[in-house]
């Protein structure tokens, strides 16, 4: 029954992908039409700059920050995930992938009117999203965002989901978790943007959707064998911390690049970003030495990504004080989180839920305390500024998210399960997926 299933999956996988490429190749982007508006070329050239640092922040950045954290045998692996997301989410955006999140449909999906990219110039703007960029330039700008969310759920998984399982749910879930959300939260009609929810760089649509399907596969999937028995440190933390080092950098291009222009908010963004997470890594670092009596290197990394996570959402409507409040709870919030995984019994590997599931809550929430109109016009005050109501949708828009990308994750991750199966056998964990996957070795010792 199994291999039947298989076999349709792939006939109906070839169907669509031969129509989506005829669509891609009948349907060049548009030319420039006279008299249209021109792009401004220091906004363009800023988000174009902002796009390779959020690729960046995918390959090498995560690679190397979740690379570092398992163990020896399964780097490889680890690598290989967030390397061929980029490639697989790419294509999958250019296809209709972009369309459906952000060209105009209903309140909750975009119609496939831009598939294999048909009307999205590479001269003109689309002014409902930015005036003074091409349409094309939006377009990878976003594209990147697509290709790291996905690419953050790994790390709830690592070191025992079969890549064929991987690449089946991956595939499913950018279509239908990440897309319809992304057009929820920013599309032209969303219902969740028409709500009036702020989130300039997506504390829900990327932070929160990806850690709440993070708990998702980890509790689907299962502990790694000996889990809670045998020890499993990180191999190597050198690769870690570089990772986190180029998350930090890349992460301007996240957050400063969704100003979409060079201009004052991308500068407060910029601003709020690293204020964010300096001061969780020395929240995260002050409650890890209290309370287990030394400050860690992996320590002061994991804190700056829940200060970069936390800030996400807020930072293209909080001031610098606001930032580093939002950056200083969100250390020690998420370190807490991560503490008690434990008690609640599931594998969470490399702690996506505690950090991007809490740090992306947390963050989207205090945008709705702390956001200000005197920081960006196009906002809204928060509670602190007289508007209780914001706190309130943010919160709307929160469970909103949560709900969707579970109860969606879970499903996929059962569809997954019943066509190629989510979890490798094991002996394959047992002597590790780089060889038992890729029958490759990180290191090579010699006898």
């Amino acid at each position: 029954m199994i291999h039947r299933s298989v076999r349709a999956l792939k006939r109906s996988t070839g169907i669509v992908m031969t129509v989506m490429i005829c669509l891609a190749i009948a349907s060049p982007a548009a030319a420039a039409i006279p008299g249209a508006p021109k792009f401004d070329g220091a906004d363009t050239a800023w988000l174009l700059l902002c796009a390779t640092l959020v690729l960046m922040m995918t390959i090498p950045g995560l690679a190397l920050f979740y690379g570092g954290m398992v163990r020896r045998k399964n780097v490889l692996s680890t690598l290989m995930q967030s390397f061929i997301l980029v490639a697989i989410v790419s294509i999958q955006w250019v296809l209709f992938g972009y369309s459906l999140a952000f060209s105009p449909g209903s309140a909750f999906i975009g119609a496939l009117s831009w598939a294999g990219l048909a009307g999205v110039s590479a001269t003109q703007p689309y002014a409902a999203y930015s005036a003074t960029v091409p349409h094309q330039a939006y377009m990878i700008y976003q594209c990147m965002f697509a290709v790291i969310t996905p690419a953050l759920i790994t790390g709830a998984i690592a070191e025992r989901m079969s890549f064929k399982g991987f690449l089946v749910f991956s595939i499913m879930w950018i279509t239908l978790i990440y897309d319809p959300l992304a057009h929820w939260v920013w599309g032209v009609g969303g219902w969740i943007h028409e709500m009036g929810a702020l989130d300039f760089a997506g504390g829900t649509v990327v932070h929160i959707s990806s850690g709440v399907a993070a708990l998702a596969a980890a509790l689907m999937v299962g502990p790694r064998r000996s889990y809670g028995r045998d020890p499993m440190p990180p191999h190597n933390l050198t690769m870690t911390v570089t990772g986190a080092g180029l998350l930090w950098v890349g992460w301007f291009g996240f957050n400063a690049g969704s100003s979409l222009a060079a201009d004052g908010l991308a500068v407060s963004a910029f601003v709020a970003t690293h204020l964010g997470a300096s001061a969780a890594t020395l929240t995260w670092v002050a409650a890890e030495w209290w309370i287990g009596g030394k400050p860690t290197v992996l320590g002061a990394a994991s804190g700056a990504v829940a200060g970069l996570v936390a800030i996400t959402p807020a930072s293209g409507y909080v001031g610098p004080g606001a930032a580093i409040v939002i950056g200083g709870v969100a250390g020690a919030l998420c370190y807490s989180a991560v503490r008690m995984k434990s008690r609640f019994g599931y594998d969470d590997a490399l702690d996506v839920v505690g950090v991007h599931a809490v740090g992306g809550i947390w963050g989207a929430l205090a945008t709705g305390l702390f956001a200000s109109v005197l920081v960006n016009a196009a906002g809204a005050n928060g509670l602190l500024y007289g508007n209780p109501r914001q706190l309130l949708i943010q919160a709307t828009a929160v469970v909103a998210t949560m709900a969707f990308s579970f109860v969606g994750s879970t499903i996929l991750l059962r569809v997954t399960d019943a066509l190629v199966g989510l979890r490798v056998m094991d002996e394959a964990e047992q002597i590790g997926l780089d060889l038992s996957e890729h029958e490759e070795a990180a290191y090579a010792f010699e006898a």
